[in-house]
């Protein structure tokens, strides 16, 4: 599948309901499940996790991998996680060598490794794909799993999941910083429950936040229905809060999107993450 092709499927309507839900999860316990749930519109997978990687400063060792998450099926002895949290599993992790070369965005299809009875290595017992992030430091690692019985990930599928990584990963390293900064703040408490704090949505901030450098200013509608949109709202449904036509929605889209350099509901989504 060329880039065109990849563009033509995220262009879908369903996607655009799913990004709007993904992007408002953002440092929230549901955030793992709406990306799973985005992926699966188009390439099935069994299970997806989520982990970051501390690199030391020579770039020769990992310090660190936190799993950050993840959701799907329950991991078995037949599928190998992507986060080898101790040294131990580090030591021999398929993915170690990878991670520490990165410079940029990257896509790796393999197979994971699972010890036998005797303890030596084998192949095949899943099939995995990468999507990885560089930041200073840090590695963002998407995984996404296939058990071995089902058939592995085709090109087409693996094309299609490096163009949404465009969209996926810079998600996955906001969400990433924002458990960084929870644990930071409530050290006692599960990342998990944390997250989910404060009474302005995440959603709202994030957009403030992107907005304020640009020499913009928006009305409260062309607000009210940049966010509708990047929750997942329906035209219909913000129309039906917002107590206005449908059309009048169509028109805070085109005046917002005007005064962003952005068109429609799609570009509105790639420079809220900055894309």
């Amino acid at each position: 599948m060329n880039r065109h092709a990849c563009i033509e499927g995220a262009e879908k309507s369903h996607l655009y309901v799913e990004l709007g839900k993904l992007i408002s999860s953002v440092g929230h316990e549901s955030f793992l499940t709406n990306m799973h749930q985005m992926i699966e519109t188009s390439v099935p997978v069994s299970r997806l996790e989520l982990s970051e990687w501390t690199v030391d400063e020579t770039q020769t060792d990992i310090i660190d991998v936190q799993l950050l998450g993840y959701a799907g099926s329950e991991s078995n002895t037949h599928m190998q996680s992507a986060c080898p949290t101790s040294a131990i599993q580090r030591n021999d992790h398929p993915l170690v060598k990878r991670v520490l070369e990165v410079d940029d965005a990257l896509l790796i299809h393999l197979n994971a490794r699972m010890p036998d009875e005797k303890g030596n290595n084998c192949l095949g017992t899943s099939h995995q794909c990468y999507l990885i992030s560089r930041k200073a430091n840090r590695r963002c690692v998407i995984s996404v799993h296939r058990p071995q019985g089902q058939r592995d990930f085709s090109l087409q599928e693996l094309s299609f999941l490096k163009y949404l990584s465009e969209t996926l990963l810079p998600l996955a390293e906001r969400h990433a910083h924002l458990n960084r900064q929870s644990c930071l703040k409530n050290p006692g408490s599960a990342a998990s429950h944390s997250l989910n704090s404060v009474e302005q949505t995440q959603l709202q901030r994030d957009f403030n936040e992107r907005l304020s450098p640009c020499d913009v200013t928006l009305s409260v509608r062309e607000k009210e229905v940049c966010l509708g949109l990047l929750a997942g709202g329906t035209v219909p449904e913000i129309a039906e809060k917002l107590r206005v036509k449908n059309s009048s929605i169509e028109t805070y889209l085109k005046r917002a999107a005007a005064k962003l350099g952005v068109s429609g509901r799609h570009g509105l989504a790639k420079w809220m993450i900055g894309s």
